[in-house]
């Protein structure tokens, strides 16, 4: 039987293990699964897009697991009582093809998002890093907020919205954090001034500019999590021109992501050669480094992997009958008679 995880037993599976621990336990995994990462088929994901947003399948497997991920991208839907971003996914064996974990992974890519900003983060940003910058204060500002001060040593937090009352949400979620001391900003301009990192989080689906040249100085590591999708950024060009690039998947990042606005030739760095020590990070304390995030698989796989082993040593999740369990595999009809031998349905007059 298949386990089943929405969204109330992923609350309840945080809370066991503690959002910190749970945003740590990620980070690791999607560490472990990036330094493997030759083990994966991986393909750039699919998407539907429409004028208002996006609906995408992502997928990646090893040799023993499969994992997918469905996710749609719609910022206008706030307006509408619902989420901008939707997820759920399945993990799946390799040898049977048999569905072992169907989860929700709304709130979880939020975790998952902002655990591969840390893993990025430990990886390429100062050792000293210790004041960040945020512009946009959304759904998964928090969870960014909570990875870089816990697990990295962020102390000053600066933020930025257009929507005061997200800023004022944030804040609230933050206060008497210990340790860690949170800045509204009256500008983009202000906030990012002297930050160690700054994190970009919007979620227009439009050609922006959250982050000019003039707002960049040396040293800064660039966490930038807005542009992934055609026809929307966050980073100036010239901003990509001044800092050595880090992407996740190079053949999907070069259509979705901010260097979609360079040159095809225009070097980048796959974040999993850092990570695998084939290859530098940052080249020196002076240098800028930006990190283009549009979201991977398998990222979703580390976290579908990291939801099943939990479930799996917490319990906290529900057993469904999502596939047939049949006494005959090849039998599959009598899932559809009664208890008289019968079809179900309307008897024919």
């Amino acid at each position: 039987m298949t386990r089943f995880i929405d969204v109330p037993n992923l609350s309840r599976l945080v809370n066991t293990v503690g959002v910190v621990p749970f945003l740590g336990g990620l980070a690791d995994a999607i560490n472990e699964d990036f330094r493997r990462w030759n083990d994966f088929e991986k393909c750039p994901r699919t998407a539907n897009h429409s004028d208002v947003g996006v609906i995408e399948l992502m997928p990646v497997a090893d040799d023993e697991r499969f994992g997918f991920k469905y996710v749609n991208g719609h910022p206008q839907n706030p307006a509408q009582g619902l989420s901008t971003v939707m997820a759920f996914g399945a993990y799946a064996e390799v040898a049977t093809g048999y569905p072992l974990l169907l989860s929700e992974l709304t709130v979880t890519t939020a975790f998952r998002t902002a655990a591969m900003s840390l893993v990025a983060a430990r990886a390429v940003a100062r050792e000293d890093s210790r004041s960040m910058a945020m512009i946009g204060c959304g759904a998964q500002s928090e969870f960014q907020a909570l990875a870089f001060h816990h697990l990295l040593g962020i102390e000053e937090l600066r933020i930025y919205d257009i929507d005061a009352a997200a800023m004022q949400k944030l804040e609230r979620h933050l206060a008497g954090r210990a340790g860690l001391t949170v800045i509204p900003a009256a500008s983009p301009q202000a906030c990012v001034r002297g930050a160690d990192i700054v994190t970009t989080c919007t979620a227009d689906k439009t050609w922006a500019t959250i982050l000019t040249a003039d707002m960049i100085e040396p040293g800064m590591h660039v966490n930038a999590l807005g542009g992934d999708c055609p026809g929307k950024t966050e980073l100036a060009a010239d901003v990509l021109h001044a800092g050595k690039i880090f992407v996740e998947y190079e053949p999907q990042t070069r259509v979705e992501g901010d260097i979609q606005q360079l040159a095809d030739d225009h070097p980048v760095t796959p974040i999993w050669e850092v990570l695998a020590g084939k290859t530098a990070g940052r080249d020196s304390a002076e240098q800028i480094t930006v990190f283009d995030s549009v979201g991977f698989a398998l990222e979703d796989f580390s976290a579908l992997r990291y939801i099943y082993a939990m479930d799996r040593e917490h319990n906290i999740g529900e057993t469904i009958a999502l596939v047939p369990e049949l006494e005959d595999p090849k039998d599959l009809f009598e899932l559809v008679l009664d208890n008289h031998g019968q079809a179900y349905g309307r008897k024919a007059a």
